[in-house]
């Protein structure tokens, strides 16, 4: 399974206008009167947004399910997701919607609804891509059909929280991104992924998901 382009839900600005092909993105093309036309980040989707639409979470959770709604229509391959939610048990990223309209600082400026979505969006989905992973001896790359979950179903006993650790198999102080490659070269006999690669990124992800709400406790044996 391919992780599809990132889509974060954020409008580009909540006055962003739509662009022609004859126009850049930054040239404004107004909407309907007494509207504005608000645009998903791949510059095509928009939604228009009556100007006295109430500043509320409920009308930002409407603005971004119809830009979304919209980018699944011409992205129907994007269900992975919930298809492998459906599949196998991810855990969601924790609420943020109690930060909206508060200020995280005087760089970043109020939380909106849609700053909201897209964290919530993005981090699910990094952790969901870390699951297809891990149940794929294929994503792997192994080359006797060997899985993660076959040893540790839905991440157990993998205990992230307890990193970085000195582990005896290594002989030295390891990171959990250590231990997944060392796995992964041994009993998945796949090949050792660059920390820095998609797929290291979204498996550190989905077994740290897996064990939200458990306290950090680095080098517990």
């Amino acid at each position: 399974m391919r992780m599809p382009p990132l889509l974060a839900l954020a409008v580009l600005a909540t006055l962003s206008q739509t662009a022609t092909a004859d126009q850049p993105p930054s040239s404004p093309v107004p909407g309907k009167h007494g509207a504005k036309v608000v645009k998903l980040c791949d510059n095509q989707t928009t939604v228009q947004v009556a100007d006295n639409t109430p500043k509320t979470a409920a009308e930002g959770k409407k603005i971004a399910d119809a830009l979304m709604a919209q980018w699944q229509e011409k992205h129907p391959d994007n269900k992975w997701v919930a298809d492998e939610v459906e599949a196998h048990q991810v855990v969601k990223p924790e609420d943020n919607s109690k930060l909206i309209g508060n200020g995280q600082s005087s760089t970043y400026g109020a939380v909106s609804p849609q700053d909201v979505k897209v964290w919530d969006t993005e981090t699910y989905k990094m952790a969901v891509y870390g699951s297809s992973v891990f149940h794929s001896g294929d994503e792997l790359g192994s080359e006797i059909a060997v899985s993660c979950d076959m040893c540790h179903p839905r991440a157990a006993n993998t205990h992230p929280e307890t990193y970085p650790k000195f582990q005896p198999t290594l002989g030295r102080v390891a990171l959990l991104r250590d231990m997944i490659n060392w796995c992964i070269e041994h009993p998945v006999r796949g090949k050792v992924l660059a920390p820095d690669d998609p797929k290291m990124r979204a498996l550190e992800a989905y077994i740290l998901a897996q064990r939200k709400g458990v306290a950090l406790d680095y080098g517990k044996r």
